[in-house]
């Protein structure tokens, strides 16, 4: 099974993402951390994270950048979160692939998606209304793209909307 969740900023999508593979999943499963913890307010949410993961068998491997490179075993469970931070990362971060960041990306959720067996993927809604600076439109077309070739990939589809689940593609879990 491989399912993408998306949501705006503390929608439940996190929770809801975690609930649905553990749903898939009662044994180990492995937790790909994107975001790179550099203030504060993101190490503070890393935190909160990893709280809300304890005791649930989620095994965490930090993979800012290079997804596409990333070997795992087959037949894994796997939640990538998210892929808002690692489309960033990869366009903007030291060690990131720059302009090369969605094929990167792209690569990478390929190759996630053959080899784990249940693959959730959590990625941001950035996208509204109002004027922006072009690196923002930069960010949000890149983000935009990843996340229609994500949903390409997978078999469920859900948007998490003030903890509300709104299927898109696929049967309700």
């Amino acid at each position: 099974m491989t399912a993408l969740i998306t949501g705006g900023a503390a929608s439940g999508k996190s929770e809801y993402a975690e609930g649905l593979l553990c749903s898939l999943c009662e044994g180990e499963k492995l937790y790909l951390a994107t975001m790179l913890a550099q203030d504060g307010e993101c190490r503070a949410r890393v935190l909160r994270h990893r709280r809300q993961r304890a005791g649930k068998g989620f095994s965490t491997l930090e993979c800012p950048v290079g997804l596409q490179s990333l070997i795992i075993p087959a037949g894994s469970s796997v939640l990538l979160e998210c892929l808002g931070n690692l489309a960033a990362n990869e366009l903007y971060a030291p060690g990131g692939s720059g302009d090369g960041a969605l094929e990167a990306v792209c690569t990478g959720l390929r190759r996630l998606s053959g080899t784990a067996n249940n693959l959730v993927i959590v990625s941001n809604e950035v996208f509204g209304a109002g004027e922006q600076d072009p690196e923002t439109r930069r960010y949000q077309h890149l983000l935009g793209e990843i996340n229609r070739y994500a949903a390409s990939l997978c078999d469920f589809v859900a948007e998490v909307v003030c903890g509300i689940v709104l299927i898109h593609k696929g049967a309700g879990i």
